[in-house]
């Protein structure tokens, strides 16, 4: 049977469980506390990174209180719906006696999600509720108050909060974090993601007036000239093997690999061209006025090049329906650009790329490096992409076959730049070249389609004023 005492502990401890951070995981690895018993936790406040199998993401708390206990120590992989924290809300309060009023006990909580409530960052979002939190110790008692025409559930939904005076603007840790740097109050920011959560793009469009207004441009944060290196803990004298854990990203990365090799028939192309007219067009933009505190690099130009490529050739911009039995071609470009992390390979991408001007598209880049680079890349910016770019030739690499990203129909992979005799006008002469592989969905791209887009490619990065006369 239970006692008052025991609705009066379960009341004052409240349970934060693993959410579904991205779109379907069943689980994720905690790799590192932020707090430790003892410590003081408000509402929103970040409590741990957890790494699932698309990225590394840093967990909220939806509510105030003294942690009490941490279910699970670092490095332990847990299943979503899982309790990894569990708080005291109403620190300093004891047990106390039945009272001669008893108060109504709250309701069980629920596994499933209640009715009417969505799925949001962590647990579930607004819903109406008719529940009481229970009444901390020495606070008066006063009669039940008139319910207030908006509810404010917690984001948890386990009940509804201590009145604010407004609502939290709902935003994901990377986009507070961004609005921080940047400057902006979330609250005067309109949102435009699904569910009226904040976005980067809606962070960004609220510092351009604040910009505009300014003299001096914010500068863009310069990626590392070197790919990241992971780094490896050192191995015992004597060892001739070490056998290491897959999970998180390398886990889904060879799922993905495997997946995507084994489902879409395969087809690389090659072409070697003089880039010589593009890296002087990269020098020239590196002193334009217009291009000032964002990053050029043969990158940005490429990355122009394909854009302008798929224009001419629409249906490389495709995706496969298996289920349907249905090509679905893609009126928009989220350009995926591969990035070497020191946790593996993720493939984020610049959203309604096709719609960017030069120097938004160079201030995207410069961001998705960056955020990568910090290990700080959402689930979200790495869905939807529809082509990738990877540049091996950082790596010294001439070119390769790369593997499609899952979903995505085709893949272009750049080599490195390099000094090279050519004919040029007849005459040999050393020029900087560079060799371009392209692989794509032989399902949905045929040769001569596949052909002419990388030939496209080829022929602005040769004549880069292609990309006006041909945009």
């Amino acid at each position: 049977m239970t006692t008052m005492t025991d609705t009066s502990n379960a009341a004052r401890f409240r349970e934060f469980k693993m959410p579904d951070v991205g779109e379907g995981l069943t689980e994720a690895e905690i790799l590192k506390w932020f707090v430790q018993p003892g410590d003081t936790v408000t509402d929103g406040q970040v409590v741990c990174e957890v790494e699932t199998a698309k990225a590394a993401v840093e967990l909220p708390i939806p509510f105030d209180g003294v942690v009490h206990e941490l279910r699970f120590p670092e490095g332990t992989t847990v299943d979503v719906g899982q309790v990894i924290i569990a708080v005291d809300v109403a620190p300093g309060s004891a047990p106390e006696a039945p009272a001669a009023t008893p108060e109504p006990a709250l309701e069980p909580e629920a596994e499933e999600a209640p009715k009417g409530r969505q799925p949001v960052l962590v647990g579930y979002g607004v819903a109406e509720s008719s529940t009481k939190r229970r009444a901390r110790k020495g606070a008066e008692t006063a009669p039940p108050a008139a319910a207030p025409a908006a509810v404010q559930g917690e984001l948890n939904g386990r009940g509804p909060a201590a009145p604010v005076p407004e609502a939290r603007p709902l935003a994901k840790p990377p986009v507070r974090k961004l609005a921080k740097d940047l400057g902006i109050d979330l609250a005067t920011v309109t949102p435009t993601g699904e569910g009226g959560v904040i976005t980067r793009d809606d962070v960004h469009a609220a510092a351009k007036p604040a910009a505009a207004a300014t003299p001096v441009a914010p500068s863009v944060p310069e990626p590392s000239a070197e790919p990241a290196v992971p780094v490896e803990a050192p191995v015992p004298a004597g060892a001739r093997e070490t056998r290491i854990p897959v999970k998180g990203v390398r886990k889904a990365i060879a799922q993905a690999m495997v997946g995507s090799a084994f489902t879409a028939p395969h087809v690389t192309e090659f072409v070697t061209v003089d880039v010589t007219r593009t890296m002087k067009l990269v020098a020239e933009l590196k002193e334009d006025k217009d291009m000032a505190g964002v990053r050029v690099n043969p990158l940005l130009v490429i990355a122009k090049a394909l854009l302008v490529a798929i224009k001419r050739n629409p249906g490389v911009n495709a995706v496969w329906d298996e289920a349907n039995q249905e090509i679905v071609q893609k009126h928009y470009v989220n350009l995926g650009i591969a990035a070497a992390t020191p946790r593996g390979l993720i493939v984020p991408n610049i959203k309604d790329a096709h719609d960017r001007t030069l120097p938004e598209l160079a201030e995207s880049l410069g961001e998705l490096v960056a955020t990568a680079r910090d290990g700080k890349t959402s689930p979200a910016a790495m869905a939807g992409g529809t082509v990738t770019i990877t540049n091996v030739g950082v790596f010294g690499v001439d070119t390769g076959t790369p593997i499609l990203n899952p979903g995505e129909s085709a893949i272009l992979a750049v080599g490195a730049i390099k000094l090279q005799p050519w004919v040029h006008k007849g005459k040999v002469k050393p020029r900087q070249v560079t060799t371009l592989a392209l692989s794509f969905d032989h399902r949905l791209i045929d040769g001569e389609l596949g052909s002419r887009f990388l030939a496209d490619i080829a022929a602005i990065l040769e004549q880069p004023k292609r990309l006006i006369t041909w945009a």
